[in-house]
């Protein structure tokens, strides 16, 4: 019997009880190669997230797998503690497709992407290209300015 359902932005297929888990693409990130730090949806939790529990009512499922790319409304976050503790309600399947989870510290690479970032910002921009003399601000709207050349 195959079932499919998302988890997050990801796949989730069941064939004979195994589940397989397809990633989709990386997407937009804030920072490219640092991972962002999501805590754990239960109350009062303060730990990071390692897990995304996703419900499937149709199939009285519930997912737990590893932690999503994105954050999704109807999915929770969960610390490893809360992850290994989890059941489910009465009449329901939990499908785990990780067996354990594990809480990761940053990676020298995540620290090497986080440091690069920071100089980038702290980097002083010159303004290759000024505007003429000829040219004046009329009006101003937020960020954006109206500019009108004398000859206009």
């Amino acid at each position: 019997m195959r079932q499919r359902w998302r988890h997050g932005h990801d796949a989730v297929t069941v064939l004979d009880g195994a589940a397989r888990l397809r990633r989709s693409g990386t997407g937009r990130r804030i920072l490219p190669g640092v991972r962002s730090v999501r805590q754990c949806s239960r109350t009062a939790c303060t730990r990071a997230a390692v897990a995304t529990l996703t419900y499937v009512y149709a199939d009285s499922t519930a997912v737990l797998g590893p932690l999503a790319q994105h954050a999704e409304p109807h999915s929770y976050d969960l610390c490893a503690e809360h992850a290994e503790r989890l059941t489910a309600p009465r009449g329901w399947e939990v499908v785990r497709l990780t067996p354990a989870f594990e809480e990761l510290g940053p990676t020298p690479d995540d620290l090497s992407a986080l440091a690069e970032a920071v100089r980038e910002a702290g980097r002083v921009r010159h303004d290759p290209v000024g505007e003429p003399s000829s040219v004046s601000e009329t009006a101003r709207r937020g960020h954006l300015r109206v500019l009108r050349a004398e000859g206009d």
